[in-house]
């Protein structure tokens, strides 16, 4: 007998998917800003041409409202989930790239200066978002395996979990 997939709240899923799709890109493009413009760690073998800054910047841009949502979707609807460590920890991550980030300005290293805390902590942020995201994926596929970690993708939606209800979801007490 098949077990079914966990169902799970749909504004969640929007906000993961969202987020799972922005974070590798912002992760990528970082990897090859850091390549181009802060030589100390490492060189990628070929120049990768193109205004990498911006494009990152793009990415962070982007993801800087999905994680304030996100952020308020933890500490409402979601709190219980935030009891899982990986949990805590990816999303952690993501507030300080994102934060960091913008405070952040992109001439910085266009001109070479690295020395800025607001740098190191992106790059520390980098480091986090890695490992959390890594964590957070093992603990998912521990915890309930390739059918848990599909329920994610899945589009089925609840009649009273639509877009509808997304905001009295997010101010009910939990």
């Amino acid at each position: 007998m098949g077990r079914t997939v966990p169902y799970q709240p749909s504004l969640l899923r929007l906000l993961h998917g969202i987020t799972a799709i922005l974070v590798p890109l912002a992760w990528l493009s970082g990897l090859v800003v850091l390549a181009n413009h802060d030589r100390r760690w490492f060189r990628l073998p070929l120049a990768v041409p193109g205004e990498w800054i911006d494009i990152h910047g793009t990415f962070g841009a982007l993801l800087w409202p999905v994680a304030l949502l996100f952020v308020l979707y933890a500490i409402s609807i979601g709190r219980g989930r935030l009891r899982q460590p990986a949990n805590a920890a990816a999303l952690i991550g993501l507030l300080l790239a994102v934060s960091s980030g913008k405070l952040m300005q992109e001439d910085w290293l266009r001109t070479g200066q690295l020395d800025h805390l607001a740098y190191h902590l992106h790059l520390l942020a980098w480091m986090l978002i890695t490992g959390a995201v890594v964590w957070h994926l093992g603990s998912v596929l521990r915890r309930g395996g390739i059918r848990f970690a599909a329920s994610m993708a899945q589009l089925h939606v609840r009649e009273n979990d639509g877009p509808r209800h997304w905001g009295a979801q997010l101010l009910k007490r939990h």
